[in-house]
């Protein structure tokens, strides 16, 4: 009988060094986005944008890599554009260039015997998420929500990858995401449930109960990315999107649940802003 495979302890320290970092850049932006004057904007900005530029790069690398380059370019310069306009609040025109660009990544991939599906995929995979992160920071009470956001994907990461190893069990989703597990699930739920209700407790005039529905949304939102991002790679045949994060990977390994999770808190958001939840 082969042993039991031993908890990486060395790894866990260069992940949470990594993820300390990280969320101290990322809480920095957040809240200095919400100070007078706009220059203090411009940190968040700057951080979406180069997020959505390493996410390109890691895209095109990872489906179109006879392509690479081109693919990269073309997905950068429409992603940005996204991020741009959506930060000046032209949302119509942000909408339109995502289209746009989704076709001029596709024909870029045709051109490289690659499939154009793989490079639309790419526009349509990241741009819509900055999209709407953008326009959630700017929403009433933005960076409140957006901290809300934050620690509820990054609480239900922790809580799923610590109860999973702890516990293990029977497994989530084996076929795509081997290491997931049932247990994982749970604990990676009820771990944002509480981020999300100790956020809304703290900065932001949201009841506890609608926080806590608001936090399971947004944890089942953390799980769906997490194994769709894993389900891609399996397609592509790669382990990690990239490795520019010690620890973690890529930047997708590391936000591909916030990618999907800012998409239902933006849902949240919309019906709070209509009477519920206060």
């Amino acid at each position: 009988m082969r042993p039991a495979r031993r908890f990486d302890w060395a790894n866990f320290a260069v992940r949470a060094v990594s993820g300390v970092v990280l969320a101290s850049a990322a809480l920095g932006a957040v809240w200095a986005f919400g100070l007078s004057g706009k220059l203090w904007r411009a940190p968040f900005l700057v951080l979406i944008a180069v997020g959505g530029v390493l996410l390109s790069i890691e895209w095109s690398a990872m489906a179109t890599p006879k392509g690479a380059l081109r693919a990269t370019v073309v997905t950068s310069l429409a992603v940005v554009a996204v991020i741009f306009l959506a930060f000046l609040g032209q949302f119509a025109e942000a909408w339109a260039m995502i289209g746009l660009g989704a076709l001029a990544a596709a024909i870029a991939a045709g051109a490289a015997a690659e499939r154009p599906i793989d490079g639309a995929y790419g526009v349509l995979y990241i741009a819509p998420a900055c999209l709407v992160f953008v326009w959630l920071i700017g929403t009433p009470q933005g960076p409140g929500w957006t901290t809300m956001l934050l620690a509820t994907t990054w609480s239900a990461d922790i809580g799923a990858f610590v109860v999973g190893n702890a516990l293990k069990g029977p497994k989530l989703w084996p076929r795509f995401s081997p290491n997931k597990t049932w247990a994982g699930f749970v604990g990676g739920l009820i771990a944002g449930i509480l981020a999300s209700v100790a956020v809304a407790a703290v900065f932001m005039r949201l009841s506890l109960a609608g926080a806590a529905i608001i936090g399971l949304a947004g944890g089942l939102g953390t799980m769906a990315g997490d194994l769709w991002e894993s389900m891609l790679k399996r397609r592509f045949g790669v382990k990690d999107s990239g490795d520019i994060i010690p620890g973690h990977g890529g930047v997708l390994d590391r936000v591909d649940g916030l990618m999907f999770a800012v998409m239902v808190f933006a849902v949240t958001r919309l019906v709070v802003k209509y009477g519920w939840a206060h």
